[in-house]
């Protein structure tokens, strides 16, 4: 919520938005390398010492302290929210937007996976495979239903395509040179 009310986007600023799981890594250290590469040669990269979640930040988490990345000209920041959560200024200003969807069933395996493994260091009680599932299909899960996240993003695209790049995480694995 705190990000909804006090992150003012710039025209200038890039969000990628993905739902939890679907290739948000991998995009980040993506677009920070792309949008780097005139300030770093290949062996100063932040992204050979530090995580590409410390590079481009979540705009849940650090909204506060982005201001100081586009200070040193990297203008990205990330977020899990649906394209009907995002901050009005993102919506409003004319920033650009990236989307990425995976595949369901990937996603879910992906996101279950990961889930086990922190809540297995939380000692909290872990759903089973079929529980989690069940809980993903009804729209139980994080950042709200994955359908209506995917198709959010898909209707602004359709009626913004100048704005907001739409793509799925299985076009990238396809198309690794097109996509660098």
């Amino acid at each position: 919520m705190s990000a909804q009310q006090q992150f003012q986007a710039q025209p200038t600023d890039i969000i990628l938005s993905s739902a939890p799981k679907a290739g948000t890594t991998w995009l980040k250290s993506l677009l920070f390398a792309t949008i780097t590469r005139a300030s770093y040669d290949d062996s100063t990269s932040p992204l050979f010492s530090k995580s590409s979640h410390e590079c481009v930040p979540f705009m849940e988490l650090d909204h506060a302290h982005f201001h100081t990345h586009r200070d040193l000209g990297v203008p990205v920041l990330s977020t899990h929210l649906p394209y009907s959560s995002l901050p009005k200024s993102v919506v409003d200003c004319g920033c650009k937007i990236v989307y990425v969807c995976r595949d369901p069933k990937d996603l879910f395996v992906s996101l279950y996976h990961f889930v086990v493994r922190f809540l297995g260091t939380q000692n909290t009680q872990l759903v089973g495979l079929d529980e989690a599932l069940e809980l993903l299909c009804k729209g139980e899960c994080f950042y709200g239903p994955y359908w209506e996240h995917v198709l959010g993003y898909w209707k602004a695209s359709q009626e913004h395509p100048d704005k907001i790049l739409f793509f799925k995480y299985e076009a990238m694995m396809d198309d690794t040179v097109f996509i660098c």
